[in-house]
């Protein structure tokens, strides 16, 4: 089973500290939201994008399974 990362837009305050963690998925629009690739993570991103969803200073960030 993979997973996936989504994000809450209203919880999203857009510090942008997931794009920082998580480059290879995550890039910020221009007024610094995120922008999720869509699509499973690679088995290789998965310890990035958990500490990326941990470090969410607003909750906004989510590990699903698909």
């Amino acid at each position: 089973m993979s997973e996936r990362i989504r994000v809450n837009p209203i919880l999203c305050d857009a510090y942008g500290h997931c794009a920082e963690l998580l480059p290879e998925v995550i890039r910020l629009d221009e007024w610094g939201y995120p922008v999720i690739e869509p699509g499973p993570l690679p088995d290789e991103l998965l310890k990035d994008a958990r500490r990326a969803v941990a470090a969410c200073p607003k909750l906004a960030l989510l590990l699903e399974k698909t």
